[in-house]
This record gives structure tokens, sequence and C-alpha cells, in this order.
């Protein structure tokens, strides 16, 4: 059994309110732009026991921080139990605050797999060491969008729109979340410190729509995959959003493994996920997740996430040597 520690309603009030008095107060501040670090999600880990007697007599499985710890719980772990029970093995399942934190833990071998974004595998694959066993194929293919997300009582209709307002990012390392959003702001010849008016990170998906939903910020860059299956399976916040602009295709985020996990048990997980929707157990938990099946992922899916970082180091490069001169 996992136990995920998640905020009751009281605490989410708290929380929620928290949120707008920080941003109510933001707008009487300097005009500089202010950058606010929302934390959201404190998090334990338990194990669920099993047969201690083996080799490797548990995994050790991350789940970033893509969605809130509550609904990470619900999204992912009767997937967790599948692969425990096939391999005889237990799974501890741990969750960090943010991205980095989760590949440091891949290269240091704390921990054995781990589901992250798409943006901290494109670049972090080299650095942490870690191995890609397979990614979600979702509605017929493995790609997925960053979503620019508004109120639909609003009246922001295109990107520009957004200007001098409240954004949120999901967290510093994400594709979707915050890098995307950059990029095109770099192509509309902009920067987030001095497009917005005020950002703050909600480190989650889910906390992005929902801070939308309720207008705590004007707008939002998301996981078209997250949006999509809370608009299919729980519309509530989803519903009182609207997609304002969709990017480029991306490879979906994989399962990845770390260093540390021998060979012939990367083969095992590996074979297992790809086979999961043969399996009727297994078939039925892919399709409440809206999974079709694993697959085999191709490291050119991921090259166009490389290319955004690497123009806009350039262009901060530029910037830093001109201010310079």
């Amino acid at each position: 059994m996992y136990l995920v520690e998640s905020f009751n309603k009281k605490s989410h009030c708290i929380y929620m309110l928290i949120i707008a008095v920080i941003l109510i107060l933001g707008y009487g501040c300097n005009s500089e732009t202010d950058v606010i670090v929302v934390d959201f999600s404190k998090t334990i880990a338990v194990e669920r026991p099993k047969n201690q007697s083996l080799e490797y007599p548990f995994f050790n499985v991350a789940v970033a921080a893509m969605i809130s710890p509550k609904e990470t719980f619900i999204y992912y772990r009767q997937l967790l139990d599948y692969i425990g029970d096939q391999l005889d093995r237990s799974v501890k399942m741990v969750q960090r605050k943010t991205y980095k934190e989760i590949n440091e833990m891949l290269g240091e071998g704390k921990i054995d797999l781990a589901f992250i974004c798409s943006g901290p595998y494109a670049s972090g694959k080299e650095k942490y060491g870690f191995e890609a066993l397979a990614t979600p194929q979702i509605r017929g293919n493995p790609f997925y969008q960053s979503y620019l997300i508004v109120n639909k009582n609003s009246n922001y209709h295109k990107f520009e729109d957004l200007k001098g307002k409240v954004f949120a990012f999901t967290d510093p390392e994400s594709n979707t979340g915050k890098l995307v959003p950059t990029y095109q702001l770099m192509q509309m010849g902009e920067k987030p410190e001095l497009f917005f008016g005020k950002t703050i990170y909600t480190y989650s998906h889910d906390n992005s729509i929902l801070a939308v939903a309720r207008s705590l910020v004007d707008g939002a860059a998301i996981d078209g995959q997250i949006w999509e299956y809370y608009n299919k399976r729980n519309p509530v916040h989803t519903s009182e959003t609207v997609v304002i602009k969709k990017s480029k295709p991306f490879g979906n985020p994989p399962m990845v493994t770390s260093v540390r996990l021998p060979s012939q048990q990367k083969e095992r997980i590996r074979q297992l996920l790809f086979s999961m929707h043969l399996n009727p157990d297994g078939k039925r938990i892919l399709n409440n997740l809206m999974i079709d099946k694993f697959i085999m992922l191709n490291e050119e899916w991921y090259d166009p996430i490389r290319k955004m970082r690497q123009e806009l180091y350039l262009e901060e490069e530029k910037t830093h040597a001109s201010s310079k001169s």
C-alpha cells in the first residue's frame, strides 16, 4: 500500500488564499517583475510490504511532480502496483517538488525507475546517465504539446494579450510549463521577466489549471496530455479554462531507469511495459490512464526540446555580451 501526504480541504483553501493575497499585494510593489515561488507539495514515501527475501526486494520509483501529490498517487498507484506484482517486488514510491531533484537522485542511484518530464529527459540524459525504458502512446501517437490556457471568461485570445499580466509556470525545468512559453516569447522578441507583470511557479500542471480556473493567474502553460485527461475524466476545472495556443509536438514524457539497476532488470521491466496492453489487468490500468500502450521511444522526438534550449542559451549569451560592450 502506498501513502502519499496530500492537502486536506482546509489546507487547500489556505494555500489558495495565500496565492491570492500574494498576487494582490504584488500589484502594489514596484514596477519590476517579481518571481514568486509557490510550493504546493509536501510528500512522503512509504513502501508496500512484499517478499523481502529477493536479491532486489524492492524498486525505488520516483514520479516527477507533473501533477500534485494526491493526484499523482491516484494517477500512478495502479500502474506501479502492476509493475511490482508482475516482478514480485515491493515498490517504494518517491516524490520530490522539483524535476531537478528527481534527475539528481537518478544520477546518484538513489532511485531505480522514474517517470520524468520530457524537458529534464532531453537536458539531463547525458549528465545524469539515466536510460529511457519506454514512453506512452496516447490517442494513437507518442507526442504531446504545450497548451497555453486562460480563464474562459477572460478577454485573452492570443499570447500577446497576456503582456503585463500574471502568469503561471510549472517548474523551472519543465518543457511544456516553462521552456516552450519562454521560447515562444523569444520568437516574439520578449523575455518572461519583461513581458509578464508577475510570474509564479505552481510545481504541478493540475495546480496551474486550478490557478487559471479560479482566476488566481491570468494564464499558464501546461502539459496538454494532462489537460486532456482532466477534461475527459474530471472537467470541473478545465471547463473553466480555454486553450488559446498549442505548441509543436514533442516526445511524450518517458519512464527511465538509473545506472544502478542491472541490465537484466531493465530489460524485464521494458518487456513488461511493452506487453502491458496485452494483459487484461494491464489493459484496464492503461485505459484508466488514457494510455494505448507503452512503446520504444525515438531520441529524435526530443531533439526539438534540445534545439529550443540551445537557441535560448545562445540568445542569453548574445544579450550578456551586448550588455558588457
